[in-house]
C-alpha cells in the first residue's frame, strides 16, 4: 500500500489516511444517528478528535473507552531520533501539531507558568546561532570551489585568467543567479510545510521546484552554448571570448547538479538538518582542489590545461549531488518525502510566480555588483585591482549575514507552520540583533586593519593606499548590508519575494547605480563615488526591509500559511479517498 511509505516514521497525514479508508470501507456518512463503533471510548486525545471531525463532519460528541487495535496503533507513532523524544503524554496544554524540529525549548502555553521574555530571546538567539554556523560553512566552502578554479587558471596566462573571469561572470549572471533566485521560493514553502500536519508536502514542493528549474535550464544552456557570438557582439576580445565560451561549455556539465544542490540543500535545511550540506561539501571541497591540480597542472596524460578547471568544478557539483541523494535515501528519515506522482507537475505556476520574484530579489543585487566592476574597469588598472580587493572582502564578510538570513527564513517558516506567531516575531527581532553583532565584528575588522588589509591581496602601494582610503566606507556599508541580507530572508519566509525584488531594484538601479556613476564620473570621485552610491542603496534597502520585517502582523502570516496548507490538504485528502475507494473496489 502507498501509505506504508509514511508508516516509518508515522505522521498525522498517514493516520488521517488510514482513518479515511476505515470510514470509507465502513460506509460512515454524515448522520444524526449514533455510530455504534464509537460508543465505547472515553477521553479521546485532541488529535484523534480533530481527525475524526474531518472524517465525520457532523458526528455527535461521544466519549469513548476503547478502539479496535489495528486503527489505534498509527495514532501512537514510533518516531526515530530525534523526533521520538518529543512525543509525550498529552494534557490540556499539549499542542495539536507534532513538533518536528528538535530544540531544547519549552513550548508550553501554560498560563500558570508562562515563559519569561528574556528566556524566549535567549532560546531564539541560541537556535539562530546554531542554524547559521553550518549554513555559513556551506556557502564559504561552495565559494571555495570557484576560487580554486580562478587560482589554478590564474597561473596559466593573463588571457586565461581574463577568460576565466569573464566566463564565471557570465555563468553567474545568466545561470547561477537565476537558479538561486528560483530556488529561494522553497524558503517560503518548505519550512512551514515541515512543521505542519503534512510534512510530506516538503517532498512534494521539492519535486515541483525540480520540475520548474529543469524547464529554466533549457534557455540557460542555449545562452551558454552560444556564448562566443554573444560575447563578440558585446565587443569582447576574440581570444578571450573564445576561451570564456569554452569555459562555459565544460561548466555546463555541472549545471543540472548545481540546480539540484540548491534544491536539495533547502530540502535538508527545512527539516533542521543544516549540518548535512556542510558535511557533504566539507568532503568534496578538498577533492575539488585535488581535481583542479590534476586536471590543470597534473601529469601529462591527465592534465587538460584551461578546460581542466571548469571540468573539476562540474565534477565537484555532481559529487555533491550524488552524496546528497545517498544521504537522503539512507541516512535521513523519510517523513518529508512524497512519492513521485502526477501531483509533482501541479501548482507549478505558484512556484514560477514566486520564483521570478526571487530572481528579482537575488539576481538584481548580483547583477549590480557586476556592473560596478565593469564601471571600475573604466577607471584604470589600479582602481580595478582595488575594486577586486574590496569586492572579495565585502563578499566574504557578507556570507555570515546571508547565512543568518537563510537560517531566519527556515526558523520563522517552521514557527509559522507550528502556528506560533509570537515566537516568529521574537525570532525576527533576534535575527536583527544578530545581524548588527555580525556587522559590528566585520566593521571593526576593516577599521582596525585598514592600512594593512590591501597587502593580503596585492603588494602595489598605490592599490593598498586606495583600499585603505575606502575601507571606512566599506565598514559603514557592513551594517546596512547585514541588515538587508537578514531582512531579505525574513521576506522570503513570508512569501514576499516580489516585494524584495521591488526593494532591491529600486535601491540599486534607481538610487545606488545612478548616484555612484554620477559621483564617480561627473564629480570625479572615482572608486569612492561608486562605493558611496552602493552605501546609499543599502541604507535605503536595509531601512525599508527592517521596517517591513518589524511591522509584520505574524498572526496574519500564520493564517496565510494555514490557507496555503489547506489547499494541499484538500488535494491530499481527495487523493487518499480516491485511493481508498480503489482499494475497496479491488477487495
Amino acid at each position: 500500500m502507498a501509505s506504508m511509505h509514511y508508516g516509518t516514521p508515522s505522521s498525522l497525514p498517514s493516520d488521517y489516511a488510514l482513518l479515511s479508508r476505515y470510514a470509507s470501507a465502513r460506509g460512515i456518512t454524515n448522520s444524526d444517528e449514533p455510530i455504534d463503533d464509537l460508543h465505547d471510548l472515553t477521553e479521546p486525545t485532541d488529535v484523534l478528535d480533530d481527525i475524526l471531525d474531518d472524517v465525520i463532519p457532523n458526528r455527535p460528541a461521544i466519549r469513548r473507552s476503547s478502539f479496535t487495535s489495528p486503527y489505534l496503533r498509527p495514532l501512537q507513532p514510533k518516531l526515530p531520533e530525534p523526533y521520538a523524544s518529543r512525543v509525550s503524554v498529552p494534557d490540556e496544554y499539549t499542542p495539536l501539531l507534532v513538533p518536528r524540529i528538535e530544540e531544547e525549548v519549552s513550548p508550553s502555553t501554560d498560563p500558570v507558568h508562562p515563559q519569561s521574555t528574556a528566556k524566549i530571546y535567549r532560546d531564539e538567539f541560541r537556535i539562530l546561532s546554531k542554524y547559521t554556523l553550518p549554513v555559513f560553512g556551506t556557502h564559504v566552502l561552495e565559494y571555495s570551489l570557484s576560487i580554486a578554479s580562478v587560482i589554478s587558471i590564474g597561473h596559466l596566462s593573463t588571457v586565461a585568467l581574463a577568460a576565466c573571469t569573464l566566463g564565471t561572470m557570465t555563468a553567474s549572471v545568466t545561470g547561477y543567479s537565476i537558479i538561486q533566485g528560483l530556488t529561494s521560493t522553497l524558503d517560503t514553502m518548505l519550512p512551514s510545510a515541515w512543521t505542519s500536519p503534512q510534512p510530506q508536502l516538503v517532498g512534494l514542493w521539492t519535486q515541483r521546484m525540480a520540475v520548474v528549474v529543469s524547464g529554466f535550464l533549457i534557455p540557460i544552456y542555449f545562452l551558454w552554448f552560444n556564448a562566443e557570438s554573444i560575447l563578440l557582439f558585446l565587443h569582447q576580445q576574440p581570444d578571450v571570448a573564445h576561451l570564456a565560451a569554452l569555459y562555459l561549455k565544460y561548466a555546463s556539465i555541472g549545471l543540472p547538479a548545481y540546480a539540484f544542490n540548491c534544491v536539495s540543500r533547502r530540502y535538508f535545511q527545512s527539516q533542521g538538518l543544516f549540518a548535512v550540506p556542510t558535511q557533504i561539501i566539507l568532503v568534496v571541497a578538498p577533492i575539488n582542489v585535488i581535481l583542479n591540480y590534476l586536471l590543470v597542472w597534473g601529469p601529462e596524460p591527465i592534465a587538460l590545461g584551461f578546460i581542466g578547471a571548469p571540468l573539476a568544478t562540474a565534477i565537484s557539483f555532481n559529487l555533491i549531488s550524488i552524496a546528497s541523494i545517498v544521504y537522503g535515501i539512507f541516512f535521513v528519515p523519510h517523513t518529508a518525502w512524497h512519492p513521485f506522482c502526477r501531483r509533482s507537475f501541479t501548482s507549478l505556476g505558484v512556484l514560477v510566480r514566486l520564483g521570478m520574484g526571487g530572481v528579482g530579489q537575488t539576481a538584481s543585487e548580483w547583477w549590480c555588483w557586476e556592473l560596478i566592476g565593469l564601471a571600475a574597469s573604466l577607471l584604470g588598472p589600479t582602481v580595478l585591482a582595488a575594486q577586486s580587493v574590496l569586492l572579495v572582502s565585502a563578499s566574504t564578510t557578507f556570507q555570515a549575514p546571508f547565512a543568518l538570513g537563510v537560517a531566519s527564513a527556515v526558523r520563522i517558516g517552521n514557527l509559522l507552520g507550528e502556528q506560533n506567531a509570537h515566537r516568529a516575531g521574537v525570532a525576527t527581532n533576534v535575527a536583527m540583533l544578530l545581524a548588527l553583532i555580525l556587522a559590528g565584528i566585520s566593521s571593526a575588522l576593516f577599521l582596525i586593519f585598514r592600512n594593512q588589509w590591501g597587502y593580503l591581496f596585492n603588494d602595489d602601494p598605490s592599490v593598498v593606499k586606495l583600499v585603505a582610503s575606502i575601507l571606512p566606507v566599506v565598514a559603514l556599508f557592513q551594517v546596512f548590508d547585514s541588515l538587508s541580507g537578514v531582512s531579505g530572508g525574513i521576506l522570503r519566509a513570508r512569501g514576499k519575494q516580489f516585494t524584495g525584488a521591488l526593494l532591491n531594484l529600486s535601491a540599486y538601479y534607481m538610487l545606488g547605480l545612478p548616484i555612484g556613476l554620477w559621483l564617480a564620473f561627473r564629480r570625479n570621485m572615482g572608486l569612492h563615488g561608486l562605493w558611496y552610491g552602493l552605501t546609499v542603496s543599502l541604507i535605503y534597502g536595509a531601512t525599508v526591509g527592517v521596517w517591513l520585517a518589524l511591522k509584520t502582523d505574524w498572526n496574519r502570516e500564520v493564517q496565510k500559511v494555514q490557507k496555503r496548507l489547506a489547499v494541499d490538504k484538500a488535494n491530499w485528502d481527495e487523493d487518499m479517498m480516491r485511493e481508498g475507494e480503489g482499494e475497496s473496489a479491488r477487495v
